[in-house]
Formats: structure tokens, C-alpha cells, sequence
């Protein structure tokens, strides 16, 4: 009986992150649709959401540690357990980043656009989709797909170079525009640095199946 207790909760732990990893890529594609439509109404919406997904982060590293404390688990339950528990923490720190970009949708809802807003949106698509493929991966142990996900993080960086050259020349030509470029280029790393966080989900999940630390991408 215990023994089921105790693999019921590693099942529970395993959902927690992918719910929590779903809440997270919806508050990524909604800040920059916000930021697209400039509704600061959307924008206020993911702002609040933060708050529910440091909830999750704080009952997944509750979790982690009364099974890491009560249990004392080995091997593959370990990895599993240290895995989550640092998923979550890039997952908070995903939250925080999507929630910078919709105060920027609420500071500049108002100004007209710098640029129409097209390579920002296709960075937060494929970071939405890595995000999605890393749960799979996570969920199935599919150790190949983790490396794919985290190749893609050089889709996002290409995208993020592009934007910000584009940015610097709309900063040349026209001074009155800098400001409204800088809050772009603030969006675009923030999207760049998400990749990273996702990246490294992927070398958790790697590590969560096979015990090892691998660099990837």
C-alpha cells in the first residue's frame, strides 16, 4: 500500500509539470498576441496568470522535497524527482518573462507600432511548440525528441539576430522611434531567452533517462 502511495505521487508530480508547462505556453502566446493586437486587457490577463503559475512552482518544489524527505528514493525515481523539480523552476522563470512582455504590451498599447510584428510572433510559435514537444518528450522518456526540441533553439536565435539588426537600422534612421524599437528588442531576447529555458528542459528530460548531463545545442 505504500509502495502505491508513493508511485501515485511520482504520477501526480509528473502531471504537475505538464500542467504547469501548458499554463506556461499559453501565457507566452497570449503576451504576444497582446502585444500584437495591443490589448492591454489580454496583457493584464497573463499578468495575473503569473500568479498561478508560481503557485504550481511552489506546490511542484513542495512535492519534490516531502517525497525527496519521506521516501528517500534512488536511481531512476531520483532523476525523476530532480528533474521536475528544476523543469519547474525554468518553467517560473519562462512565466516571469512572458509576464515582462505583456507589461511592455500595456506600456506601449497606446503608441503606435514601431514595426508590423512578424518575426516576434513566429519566435514565440516555435517556442510554444518546443514547449509543447518537450512535455511529450518528458511524458514518453523519448530521449531523441528532447535533442530535436532543443535544436530548434537555433530557429529562435537566427529569428532574434534578424530582429534586432532590423531593430538597430529602424533606430538610425529615425531617433523618435528608439524607444519603441528598444521595448521590441526587450520582447525578442526575452523570447530568445526562453529558448535557452527550454533547452535546458530538454537536457533535463536526457538526464531524467539516462543519468547523464549532456550540453545540448
Amino acid at each position: 500500500m505504500v509502495r502505491e502511495a508513493y508511485h501515485k505521487d511520482l504520477h501526480k508530480l509528473k502531471e504537475e509539470v505538464v500542467s504547469m508547462g501548458t499554463l506556461v505556453s499559453k501565457a507566452i502566446g497570449d503576451s504576444v498576441l497582446s502585444l500584437k493586437n495591443r490589448d492591454s486587457d489580454l496583457a493584464q490577463k497573463v499578468i495575473e496568470m503569473d500568479n498561478e503559475i508560481d503557485a504550481m512552482d511552489h506546490k511542484i518544489e513542495e512535492d519534490c522535497m516531502r517525497l525527496l524527505a519521506l521516501q528517500q528514493p534512488m536511481a531512476r525515481d531520483l532523476r525523476l524527482i530532480i528533474s521536475v523539480l528544476k523543469m519547474s523552476i525554468d518553467l517560473e522563470r519562462m512565466g516571469d518573462l512572458a509576464l515582462e512582455i505583456a507589461v511592455i504590451t500595456k506600456i506601449t498599447a497606446r503608441v503606435p507600432p514601431v514595426k508590423p510584428l512578424v518575426d516576434i510572433p513566429r519566435m514565440s510559435d516555435i517556442c510554444q511548440d518546443m514547449l509543447k514537444n518537450i512535455m511529450i518528450a518528458f511524458e514518453n522518456k523519448d530521449v531523441e525528441l528532447a535533442k530535436v526540441v532543443a535544436k530548434r533553439d537555433d530557429e529562435i536565435d537566427m529569428l532574434f539576430d534578424q530582429v534586432r539588426r532590423e531593430l538597430i537600422s529602424y533606430m538610425i534612421e529615425d531617433p523618435k522611434k528608439i524607444t519603441g524599437a528598444q521595448h521590441l528588442n526587450f520582447v525578442a531576447r526575452y523570447l530568445e531567452r526562453i529558448g535557452d529555458h527550454i533547452t535546458n528542459l530538454s537536457e533535463n528530460v536526457v538526464f531524467m533517462v539516462t543519468g547523464e548531463r549532456a550540453e545540448l545545442n
